[in-house]
């Protein structure tokens, strides 16, 4: 008997016009869905006309309602995972599901969407040719602590989940670990109450002081700014690119040069002859 599909369905974080039209129709063509909360998903199901039978699936019952979800879907029957919001797997269960239907040949299909993380740093303003998603901290301190020391020299941004309830102490953590970087603080994403607060982490911790935080969370944090060369130690750099590069004389090198990093003209000269002799 040929095996049935796991879907991997991403559902919304809020608005619910954030679903695809795909998902809607894997939804209603599936033989079972799997849920986080089988309650939530119901409202959602419900919202969009969708009538197919729930099981649970999460954290504290993964390991047996596994086994009987993989029993579902060798048996040829088509399920689809969701969470109560977001893209399952990520910072949500779903991750053993699909590494044991992979391994039993099982077809695995994402059916992409909605991510919270992806939709902050999306309209956070930081730099997002290069991230690294952390998803929740630790809740004691001291492990939180032990966590951000070793991202502190960490070159991505940096995308969190957390808990409005530690947010302000995560907050300052971050300021004493990290200093005072450029951060992003979004919350309730796509739902009314949206809001990004943006600014130097001291600068987000002053505003959010006495303002108890709402909703889901997610935070940003940008890398430490590298350190600027002081002009006068990127003599070598421009020499090599002058005299290499065959754009000018060594004469003319070297009395430019001078003039864009203010170093005395001898010591340029004589930086100039060891890079020639080198080339």
């Amino acid at each position: 008997m040929k095996s049935g599909t796991l879907y991997i369905v991403a559902t919304p974080i809020g608005n619910l016009e954030d679903i695809t039209f795909r998902a809607v129709r894997i939804l209603g063509e599936v033989d079972l869905i799997a849920a986080e909360d089988t309650r939530h998903s119901r409202k959602l199901l419900a919202h969009f006309g969708i009538s197919r039978p729930l099981t649970s699936y999460f954290d504290h019952n993964k390991h047996f309602k596994g086994s009987y979800i993989i029993e579902k879907l060798k048996g040829g029957l088509s399920v689809a995972l969701v969470t109560d919001a977001g893209t399952p797997c990520v910072s949500d269960p779903g991750y053993q599901l699909v590494r044991d239907a992979a391994a039993g040949g099982i077809l695995v299909v994402p059916v992409p969407g909605p991510s919270a993380a992806v939709a902050a740093l999306s309209a956070a303003g930081l730099p997002t040719d290069r991230f690294a998603f952390e998803g929740f901290l630790p809740s004691r301190s001291g492990k939180r602590r032990e966590k951000l020391r070793l991202l502190k020299d960490e070159e991505r941004v940096l995308v969190f989940h957390e808990s409005p309830r530690r947010l302000v102490a995560t907050l300052p953590d971050l300021l004493e670990i990290m200093g005072d970087r450029e951060a992003v603080v979004a919350r309730e994403l796509t739902k009314i109450h949206e809001e990004f607060v943006r600014g130097k982490l001291s600068e987000i911790i002053e505003r959010l002081k006495g303002c108890p935080v709402k909703g889901e969370v997610v935070f940003l944090v940008a890398p430490e700014p590298a350190a600027a060369v002081p002009v006068h130690e990127r003599s070598e750099e421009l020499l090599r690119e002058y005299i290499a590069g065959g754009r000018l004389s060594l004469k003319d090198a070297v009395a430019r040069t001078a003039k864009e990093t203010g170093k005395a003209r001898s010591d340029v000269y004589a930086e100039a002859l060891r890079i020639k002799k080198e080339s």
